[in-house]
């Protein structure tokens, strides 16, 4: 080859490795997917900005709990409603699934059983058929399973069978042996009906404590991965012992499971059950994302004691409750809110207990029941000197060994004082209340709030 015609060959392939990279050596940084932000399913979209958050002067008692401070907030989506029975059910129905695939799937493994014989081994670990594994499913199975205290962590269940409830069908004697461990004791049923042993619906999930993290550098990775197993069924008794000398034995009974309680407000959840509801909801939402090789999505968390004040507001500043004004009533003499009025007169707002969570009218932010029905968790300890100190961006306190969880909103049960948008309350994070419910948050991608972000 002559030197010209190697001249010639050298410029077109560096032409066209330039074209192949298209940046022609300039620093034009890695090219992404075009993010279109996504409002979530019966969220609303709260616009961040600066609010007087805490109490008015004239409340001589109050404004040493809560002096008024001016703080600011980025922009974050929040539940329209307070989370309700039906949506909490989903999370107990999936906790209960899973734990149930997971004993089936353990004991067809532990007596050699795999699918195709229409017994239980139709429900073992999608694993147990090496055919079917891709590289990278064969690649973890030959080197980590047997890990864990149960030496099955990270097999994947088989979740294309549906599980069988009615024991006419239960397709052999295995699965029978399996499903009786889920309901209690014959001989603690009465009635002639078993139940499900909800002691049994634990919900494991682990997260990185990123406070711990960033104020000691030298620990590993290892050193600040937290695991954390919660039993996720609602305390029903809330409604027996919030309450003594009264019958409340109908709402024991009936209002978590029954679907005339569907739409009402979940309650019986302590602030630990809501923290792993919200872990719960943004695997399952990541999970569907996956499958569709979507972008993950920001995780769903518990509001800090700021952002749902400012939610609550609904863009109105000084004001009482998130209808703005001073008073519980409005023009034509009708109550605001679901909470106890006139001394004690419960039935005087056309509720007793709980109404459905998206009763009343909103506030300017679209969000429902911020003042009474249920009071609500938020991801905050309660510690009256809080305001004094906390940052005047995107303020929170969260201290892991302060149990005492803030509340806000006021409740069924409460006197007009606990609804207005200032008040503040707490229990503690193991406590759980048959006035107590909790709504979830999620952060806003971006800077900006966009008509896109809006509408979607």
């Amino acid at each position: 080859m002559d030197m010209k015609k190697f001249i010639l060959l050298t410029a077109v392939l560096t032409l066209l490795a330039s074209c192949g990279s298209g940046d022609r050596g300039e620093l034009v940084g890695v090219k992404g997917k075009k993010w279109h932000p996504e409002k979530p399913y019966g969220m609303e979209l709260v616009p961040g900005g600066a609010f007087i958050m805490g109490k008015a002067d004239d409340d001589l008692a109050g404004i040493h709990d809560a002096p008024s401070k001016t703080v600011t907030v980025r922009s974050f989506y929040m539940d329209a409603t307070e989370i309700t029975n039906s949506e909490y059910r989903q999370f107990v129905n999936w906790v209960r699934d899973s734990t149930i695939r997971t004993k089936l799937a353990i004991l067809a493994d532990e007596i050699g059983e795999t699918p195709g014989n229409g017994g239980i081994g139709e429900f073992a670990f999608r694993d147990a058929d090496p055919e079917n594994m891709t590289v990278y499913e064969k690649y973890m199975y030959d080197n980590y399973s047997g890990l864990g205290p149960t030496g099955y962590e990270g097999r994947k269940l088989n979740k294309d069978i549906d599980l069988i409830f009615d024991t006419e069908d239960y397709p052999d004697e295995y699965y029978a042996e399996v499903m009786d461990t889920m309901y209690i004791p014959l001989e603690e049923s009465y009635n002639g009906q078993r139940t499900w042993d909800v002691t049994k619906f634990k919900f494991q999930y682990s997260y990185m404590d990123i406070e711990k993290a960033a104020k000691d550098r030298s620990l590993k990775r290892k050193d600040v991965i937290v695991k954390e197993e919660v039993e996720i069924y609602p305390d029903t008794t809330t409604w027996i012992r919030d309450f003594a000398y009264s019958y409340n034995e109908p709402m024991h009974n009936d209002y978590f499971w029954h679907d005339a309680y569907g739409d009402y407000p979940v309650v019986g959840v302590s602030w630990t059950q809501a923290k792993a509801f919200c872990q719960w909801r943004t695997m399952n939402k990541n999970a569907y994302q996956k499958d569709r090789k979507a972008a993950f999505v920001n995780s769903f968390r518990l509001p800090s004691e700021a952002e749902w004040e400012y939610a609550a507001r609904g863009g109105l500043q000084a004001a009482t409750y998130p209808w703005g004004g001073p008073y519980t009533k409005n023009d034509r003499g009708c109550f605001m809110a679901n909470f106890k009025p006139l001394r004690g007169d419960y039935a005087a707002d056309q509720a007793l207990y709980t109404v459905e969570a998206k009763s009343y009218e909103p506030n300017d932010f679209n969000l429902y029941n911020m003042a009474g029905n249920v009071s609500e968790w938020v991801s905050a300890s309660y510690d009256p000197s809080s305001y004094e100190y906390v940052s005047t961006i995107n303020p929170s306190v969260n201290d892991v060994n302060n149990q005492r969880k803030v509340v806000r909103g006021g409740s069924w049960k409460d006197v007009a004082y606990y609804l207005a948008v200032s008040s503040r309350d707490y229990e503690y994070a193991d406590s759980a209340r048959s006035y107590i419910g909790f709504r979830t948050v999620q952060d806003y991608m971006g800077t900006e709030v966009t008509k896109n972000a809006k509408n979607r």
